[in-house]
Parts: structure tokens; C-alpha cells; sequence
């Protein structure tokens, strides 16, 4: 049952950002930004937090997982470290996913020989 709430939920986060995406002039970079920010927005007021106990990884694998990675960071930071933490707690509680990115970027430049588009 698990897996199905998580494909529920992350199957409505894409859908919605494709509809937005498709009915919208806005680019789709600043629709994923839109979506980070919106994770982060939830999380603040309380209201993700029941997405996520509720839909898993379905919640916290799309970009509105992310806002909501960078937003728990902060919340942490702030409680241990104070205004430092406000400063160092996202990047802290999103490092995981940060560094997955770097590196698996950095082996597939390897493997493909990225090239410009010029």
C-alpha cells in the first residue's frame, strides 16, 4: 500500500506541474523553481509535512520534496545554532541530494562528452 500512496502523490505533484507546464507561458525552469519554493512554503506553515507521512517517498523525491529537504535543514539549524543555522540548515539538510547530483553529473559528463550546443 505504501508504494501505491507514493505513486498516487508523486504521480499528482508531476501532473500538476505538466499541466502548469503546458497551460501557462511560464518556462519550465521557473516552474520547477516555483515548485522548490512551494515546498519550502508548505513546509513553514505546517502543511507538507502530512503530504509526506502520508504519500513517502512520492512526496519527497520531486522537487517539492527538495523545498521541503531545505526547509526541515533550517528549521533544525535554527534550533541548534540559531541565526547561524538559518544560514547553514538547508544546505545542511539537503546536502545528500545536493552531492548525489554533483557526482552523478560528473560521471555521465565522463561516460557522454557533453558537448556546447553552438
Amino acid at each position: 500500500m505504501e508504494y501505491l500512496r507514493a505513486f498516487i502523490t508523486g504521480g499528482i505533484i508531476c501532473a500538476l506541474a505538466q499541466i502548469a507546464i503546458d497551460k501557462t507561458k511560464l518556462t519550465p525552469a521557473r516552474i520547477l523553481v516555483t515548485l522548490v519554493v512551494l515546498g519550502v512554503a508548505l513546509t513553514g506553515v505546517g502543511l507538507y509535512q502530512p503530504i509526506v507521512e502520508w504519500g513517502g517517498a512520492g512526496a519527497t523525491v520531486p522537487l517539492l520534496g527538495f523545498g521541503y529537504a531545505l526547509a526541515k535543514g533550517v528549521i533544525k539549524g535554527i534550533a541548534e545554532s540559531g541565526l547561524l543555522g538559518a544560514m547553514t540548515g538547508g544546505v545542511m539538510g539537503a546536502a545528500g541530494g545536493i552531492a548525489a547530483a554533483v557526482v552523478f553529473g560528473f560521471v555521465i559528463a565522463l561516460l557522454f562528452r557533453p558537448k556546447s550546443k553552438s
